[in-house]
């Protein structure tokens, strides 16, 4: 069936940032073949939607996200060493595939109400990531994380990888699921296994490879007490850093850092929330972007950032980077929705296919109610999407011509047993925490 938005403000983020107000897009199947301005063709059959002057433009693109981790989300906010005192522990002793099932499903939910249609997941038990996309209709990369630190779901690196190879045996044609390897970190891998995946990815180059790096000190500090460089200097020896590769975060830079990753036109996600609460520093988004770097915009796990939507992030990346720059000037808000739209999409190989609104892309779209009194009166939309819109704005997600939310009723997950799920999952948590503190701190 045809189906045809009428009376929106289209924004189509394409080269030029053309919009069309009123104007009206078409779909047929799960392809957009028709857009203008003014009055929609007349097409027999065709479901006509009147917008009633609310923005469409492109899904959101989270290009670096822990689903997974969801139900960690608030975890010990305010304790120093919660990582090594709370969630290690918990992570080996309670993920397991039903749980990462659970948590990626509450994030589904979370990120379709957002307005975010496609993301970039690294974690666990990875094939569950994949199959909860698929039946949330979300476009995905999902990574299966190999890390040397006793993760949950392999014990060895060999084990890590048969993981891996039968993620992408199961996903690598799904139309909307692509399967990813996904080394955690320089550190938390090594420079040996770092060159066996190299390997691995020269004999798969059609699959991505995500990957902290530069993310903390303690990285950068390994990187120059085991090998006397950089940690982009030993990512780039080790054969990892090449154009298939998505490197999350990258704080801990320098120029000839820079001009590394520049020349081996490897992409970014930068994750500024995430960052900002940690303490871990800023990322230097304009320098890469000058440098020729696509950066786009991640949430992190829930348990960093709490929140899995890019409304959440925009102003901190905005605003940090007119921290560093003194001025008002750097990443104006058309540029920041940029990143999370057409720039993400690049970042992830998946820019051909979505990220913008054109003849002959997906139709992955969302719709931004423009009621609220708090997103009036506008003079930019690329600013009210920036700095006043909210998660609760959006109404309508859809995913390749099809509907995830519409009139912000979901239609694809249940957002009841969704909460439900995590909080039993949560009541097992408080347990241990309570068993950690009275080991931690006998009366």
């Amino acid at each position: 069936m045809t189906i045809l938005l009428t009376n929106a403000w289209v924004l189509t983020l394409d080269d030029t940032l053309s919009e069309h107000n009123p104007g009206w897009v078409q779909i047929d199947g799960s392809t957009i073949t028709g857009m203008g301005s003014g009055p929609p063709p007349s097409i027999a059959g065709a479901e006509i939607i009147d917008c009633g002057g609310d923005i469409v433009m492109p899904g959101m693109v989270n290009t670096h996200c822990h689903m997974g981790m969801s139900v960690f989300r608030g975890l010990a906010e305010d304790v120093d060493d919660r990582l090594y005192r709370y969630i290690l522990p918990l992570e080996r002793k309670f993920v397991t595939a039903e749980m990462v099932r659970i948590g990626s499903t509450l994030s589904a939910v979370e990120m379709i109400q957002g307005g975010v249609t496609t993301v970039a997941d690294m974690y666990y038990f990875e094939t569950e990531v994949a199959e909860v996309c698929d039946r949330a209709g979300l476009r995905a990369i999902v990574g299966q994380t190999l890390a040397d630190f006793d993760p949950p779901d392999h014990k060895t690196f060999n084990q890590g990888f048969a993981l891996v190879e039968d993620l992408v045996d199961r996903y690598r044609d799904h139309p909307l699921v692509t399967p990813s390897i996904a080394p955690h970190a320089p550190y938390s891998t090594g420079r040996a296994v770092m060159e066996r995946i190299a390997d691995w990815s020269l004999a798969n180059p059609d699959v991505p490879v995500q990957m902290h790096l530069a993310e903390s000190t303690l990285e950068v500090e390994w990187a120059r007490k085991t090998h006397g460089q950089s940690t982009v200097a030993v990512t780039r020896d080790a054969g990892l850093l090449k154009p298939n590769l998505i490197a999350a975060h990258c704080l801990q830079l320098d120029d000839a850092d820079i001009t590394m990753m520049s020349e081996a036109q490897i992409c970014v996600a930068t994750n500024p929330r995430s960052n900002g609460k940690a303490g871990r520093g800023i990322s230097p988004v304009e320098k890469m972007r000058n440098a020729g770097l696509p950066v786009g915009i991640g949430s992190d796990g829930a348990m960093s950032g709490n929140t899995l939507d890019l409304f959440s992030q925009f102003a901190p990346v905005s605003m940090f980077a007119k921290l560093l720059g003194g001025s008002r000037k750097p990443l104006p808000a058309v540029e920041v929705v940029r990143m999370a739209t057409i720039e993400g999409a690049r970042v992830l190989s998946l820019n051909l296919k979505t990220g913008s609104l054109e003849v002959g892309k997906q139709a992955d779209l969302i719709r931004i109610n423009l009621a609220a009194p708090r997103l009036h009166p506008i003079y930019d939309p690329y600013s009210l999407l920036v700095f006043a819109a909210m998660p609760s704005d959006v109404t309508h997600s859809m995913v390749a011509g099809r509907w995830l939310m519409r009139n912000r009723q979901l239609e694809t997950l249940d957002p009841v047993g969704a909460v439900r799920d995590a909080v039993q999952i949560a009541n097992s948590f408080k347990a241990e925490m309570r068993r950690i503190d009275e080991s931690h701190d006998p009366a």
